[in-house]
């Protein structure tokens, strides 16, 4: 499932992380990569102790804490902590799946990759090309979100960043481990709880809300990991 998660930050968080990114020290994005994606990868990253990267970081995290979206959808167990990456003049990164185990640095935690997310910080009239290319079975999906929109989607899929051939491409990316590492599991789950959600609103008293949601929690029961 490929999911647009509108106003994870608000417009005026979205400034001021904008304004601490655009001052601060950038490296070489292949810091990060695999092998394989090294190859294929051009861009400029935050060092993962950078204290801007630390800062905005916790604030996305307490941002996605507060999103029902997007708990629904990922049903979190684990984040990895944001990362931060730009591209300019030309940069993209080629076609790669993500490493399935990352490594949380600084700490003996490990986490499966089953989500990947990118949360913009530029507009997308800012800058040319820099679109996020996610192919599935359904074909190839172009993805270039207003700023403080989040796109989530498997970390199994095959992915690309299109060449930035104008402006700079601000975002944050990063991993989750959900509580169910099925994606199709996922998809039913987030599904039935948003037919739930539907029905609890029109229908308060309706008998089926009960019923609906003991087999949401169940199926949630025999999926999970925890």
């Amino acid at each position: 499932m490929l999911l647009h998660i509108p106003d994870v930050l608000a417009s005026q968080q979205v400034a001021e992380a904008r304004a601490e990114l655009e001052r601060a020290d950038w490296v070489d994005g292949r810091v990060t990569a695999g092998h394989q994606s090294a190859l294929a990868k051009d861009n400029r990253q935050l060092p993962e102790d950078h204290p801007v990267a630390r800062e905005l970081g916790d604030r996305i995290l307490t941002a996605l804490q507060r999103n029902a979206l997007f708990i629904a959808a990922a049903l979190p167990l684990r984040v990895f902590p944001p990362l931060f990456n730009c591209y300019q003049g030309g940069q993209s990164f080629g076609n790669h799946v993500d490493n399935a185990i990352r490594h949380v640095t600084g700490t003996p935690h490990r986490i499966r990759t089953d989500l990947s997310a990118t949360l913009f910080f530029v507009e997308p009239d800012e800058y040319e090309g820099g679109e996020l290319l996610v192919e599935d079975t359904y074909g190839v999906h172009r993805v270039k979100l207003p700023a403080g929109h989040m796109v989530l989607y498997p970390s199994t899929s095959l992915h690309s960043v299109r060449p930035v051939t104008k402006g700079a491409r601000l975002a944050s990316f990063f991993w989750i481990q959900s509580m169910v590492r099925d994606d199709g599991q996922r998809t039913l789950l987030f599904d039935l709880d948003t037919a739930i959600q539907r029905l609890s609103r029109d229908q308060p008293d309706h008998p089926s809300v009960v019923q609906l949601t003991g087999v949401y929690h169940n199926l949630l029961r025999r999926w999970s990991d925890v």
